[in-house]
């Protein structure tokens, strides 16, 4: 499984606006709600809540300046998913304590747990890449950062 197979070159928010985590989850619901093809195929309220549900359990803010927002929605019929970068940072309840930089949401059909863990085990795999991260940090716009997401994709 590649990141490419469920990130569209169109579902990046280089900056996003958001200052809190809860800003962030929004921000990005309704940004993803409002790029899918078929009209209602994701609520962006629905979606907000189930990720919501998801944090109240444990942040999935992983450490190093990412979070992995995730949840399952019975609405869709594929794995889709949604990168943010916040250049200042955000508090995400992070298990280091640092402020997060990188938000790549995932969102799966309700009935799919084996290809949502594993979409979780490659993002988790890309991410621990230091020069990765940066040079993500680093990208000028949204197209530079799928670029950069599609080349080290290309390496595994």
């Amino acid at each position: 499984m590649k990141v490419v197979d469920f990130l569209a070159p169109d579902a990046i928010i280089p900056a996003l606006h958001g200052a809190s985590k809860a800003n962030v989850l929004s921000e990005m619901a309704a940004f993803l709600a409002a790029r899918q093809a078929a009209p209602g195929a994701i609520d962006a309220q629905a979606l907000y809540h189930v990720l919501e549900e998801r944090e109240q359990l444990a942040s999935t803010a992983i450490g190093d300046g990412i979070a992995i927002p995730h949840g399952k929605l019975d609405s869709i019929d594929r794995l889709v998913g949604a990168l943010g970068r916040s250049v200042t940072g955000l508090a995400f309840d992070s298990i280091d304590g640092k402020p997060t930089h990188l938000v790549f949401m995932l969102v799966a059909p309700a009935n799919s747990a084996g290809i949502h863990l594993k979409a979780l085990a490659r993002l988790s795999r890309l991410f621990r890449d230091a020069a990765f991260r940066q040079r993500l940090l680093e990208a000028a716009d949204g197209d530079s950062m799928y670029r950069t997401i599609a080349e080290e994709d290309a390496k595994y």
